[in-house]
Parts: C-alpha cells; sequence; structure tokens
C-alpha cells in the first residue's frame, strides 16, 4: 500500500485493519472507503426518520463499517440495530452513530485528499 494510507493514523478508520481487508491495495482502499462514505451518508439520512426497516439499515451500515475498519461505526450501528430489535426507544443510538459516521467520514475524507 502507498505511504497515502499511513499506518499512524487510525482515527474512526483503522487503517492496518484497512490494509490487510484490500490485501495491501491502496487504489482498492481508497475506492473502498468512498463507497463506504457514501452508503454511511445515505443510510444515516434514511435512518433519520426511523423507517421500520432501521435495524436492517443499520445492519447493512454495521457490516459495511467492519468491513473498512470503522468500529466506532460498526458499534453504534449494532447498538440502533438491537434496539430498533428490542424495541427501545432509538434516539440515543441513532445519535451515536450520527455522531460515529460524521467522525469516520471526516476521516475519509482526510484520507482521501492525501495524493
Amino acid at each position: 500500500m502507498s505511504s497515502s494510507l499511513p499506518l499512524t493514523d487510525h482515527g474512526p478508520i483503522d487503517l492496518e485493519h484497512l490494509r490487510r481487508s484490500t490485501l495491501d491495495d491502496a487504489g482498492l482502499a481508497r475506492e473502498v472507503l468512498g463507497l463506504f462514505a457514501d452508503q454511511a451518508g445515505r443510510v444515516l439520512g434514511q435512518l433519520a426518520s426511523l423507517p421500520p426497516d432501521a435495524g436492517a439499515l443499520a445492519h447493512t451500515l454495521k457490516g459495511s463499517a467492519r468491513a473498512i475498519g470503522a468500529f466506532g461505526v460498526a458499534a453504534a450501528a449494532e447498538a440502533l440495530e438491537l434496539a430498533s430489535r428490542d424495541g427501545r426507544p432509538p434516539a440515543q443510538a441513532l445519535a451515536a452513530l450520527d455522531a460515529a459516521v460524521k467522525d469516520a467520514r471526516a476521516a475519509v475524507e482526510t484520507i482521501l485528499r492525501r495524493p
């Protein structure tokens, strides 16, 4: 992987995990990061109205987040998924997911701006 994805900048994205999951291919890593950022923003927008399929949307986001090493997003998505499944009020879990997604998307933008 090129120096565009340094291992010292973990932040909300575990770059070592990303490196392993993209087989040390910097181009692929950049591509999946961009796809994740787009998907996370879209799913978060859908979740804002707490649709009946909120648990399924959160589950999908959890899987995508784990794949790229955005483990904070994955944990927050799982909390929303469980709240939805268990019939608990989702507001706190949704707020945590919103914050985690914003942090991860900001990190992705920073990574993708690097040459």
